[in-house]
């Protein structure tokens, strides 16, 4: 078994502060592409702070950011990347069709961002609405909004995504953080760590502390 990969991620882990911010810096890794795109997939937050995903423009005099799909034009990066503001001209003309393959690919990261979206929110109502931290109305509400704009409506892939939300919360919490930090522990190089301990509590983090949304 290497230890030296799996050891470098676990510090770094720990660094980040935690799993809520892998989540974040997962989400933008995610939106980071190397060329532009005419298939496009725009995200934008509302007056009530819920995030939206669309393959659509966002209504009219709303900012958005836009998030190309790689290997349909030759723009650059910081093009592929930069605010896009509804009613300006598209540098595309708007009139390219787009094939097949890449209509694939941004409905595959629309759906992966929008999980994403609905985990997440239904890890923080559970969360906030058991009294497991403050909270308040206004953040409730913006909880059910994101999950109900984001969540499926089929009850078997709901169902999922609930139970990926409890995953979330539980690789999230402060014995899985332990179990993490016990694990890098028993890799050090001086640890002399039998080898059967060390997969048992590799095989528990690898079972219930791993971050179920990508």
């Amino acid at each position: 078994m290497t230890a030296g990969p799996y050891l470098v991620r676990m510090r770094r882990r720990r660094a980040a502060g935690g799993v809520a911010r892998l989540v974040a810096s997962l989400l933008a890794a995610a939106v980071v592409v190397p060329t532009g795109a005419f298939a496009q997939i725009y995200r934008w937050v509302d007056e009530e702070g819920v995030t939206h995903l669309s393959s659509e423009k966002p209504p009219p005099g709303v900012k958005a950011e836009r998030l190309d799909i790689p290997g349909t034009n030759k723009r650059s990066t910081s093009a592929a990347r930069a605010s896009y503001s509804t009613g300006k001209a598209s540098q595309s003309g708007g009139t390219a069709s787009v094939p097949a393959a890449q209509v694939a690919a941004r409905e595959a990261l629309l759906g992966r961002l929008r999980n994403r979206e609905c985990v997440i929110a239904l890890e923080a109502l559970e969360r906030k609405t058991g009294g497991a931290e403050p909270t308040s109305a206004t953040e409730i509400r913006r909880l059910k909004q994101t999950a109900q704009l984001n969540c499926s409506e089929d009850p078997v892939r709901r169902r999922e995504q609930e139970q990926q939300a409890m995953q979330l919360r539980m690789a999230n919490s402060p014995s899985c953080t332990q179990a993490r930090d016990r694990l890098a522990d028993m890799m050090e190089p001086d640890a002399a760590t039998p080898r059967d301990q060390l997969r048992t509590q590799q095989a528990f983090v690898d079972e219930h502390c791993t971050v179920p949304v990508r």
